[in-house]
């Protein structure tokens, strides 16, 4: 099956396409939608639909997943990673996607195995679960976002075949 994952941000929005059996997973393709600190919010919000769209349509995938909204303390920045979710939620509806939320915490049990992991070992450890000989690539920042997104999509692999063994009963 084909899952997309993503992490969201009002100027990084990470992404991730993998191929995975639930046990067994591929990396398709990872990056980021850069939506530039300077651009008008408004603008941001349009460059990353209109780039989540073009991956929708490119690689077709059958399952979504998107990171939850986290504590932020900043209310501010909260609000701007709320919209940006919902313009995620929104390009994989038009794409006739059911879409699954996963807390940070869900994502990091899920792949790390322990909730309270630290970025660097959800990076390593996602690395290993797609067989990539090296991290995913880009700036550090931008290499951060596209593993996040691997991880919602792996996390969201997983509890679809889990889902799908404990139905067979």
């Amino acid at each position: 099956m084909r899952v997309i994952g993503i992490d969201c941000g009002s100027q990084r929005t990470g992404y991730g396409v993998i191929e995975s059996d639930g046990v067994c997973h591929r990396m398709i393709t990872a990056g980021v939608i850069a939506a530039g600190r300077k651009s008008p919010f408004a603008q941001r919000l349009l460059t990353i639909a209109g780039g989540l769209r073009l991956l929708l349509q490119e690689h077709l995938p059958e399952a979504a997943a998107v990171e939850d909204v986290f504590y932020a303390a900043n209310v501010k920045t909260a609000l701007k990673l709320a919209h940006v979710r919902g313009i995620a939620l929104l390009a994989l509806a038009e794409a006739g996607l059911e879409v699954a939320e996963y807390s940070p915490l869900e994502v990091k049990t899920s792949v790390v195995g322990y909730g309270r992991a630290e970025k660097y070992q959800v990076q390593c450890m996602t690395r290993s679960l797609l067989g990539l000989p090296e991290a995913v690539r880009g700036a550090p920042e931008a290499s951060e976002d596209a593993s996040d997104a691997l991880a919602v999509a792996v996390c969201h692999a997983t509890h679809m075949a889990t889902g799908r063994r404990l139905a067979q009963g």
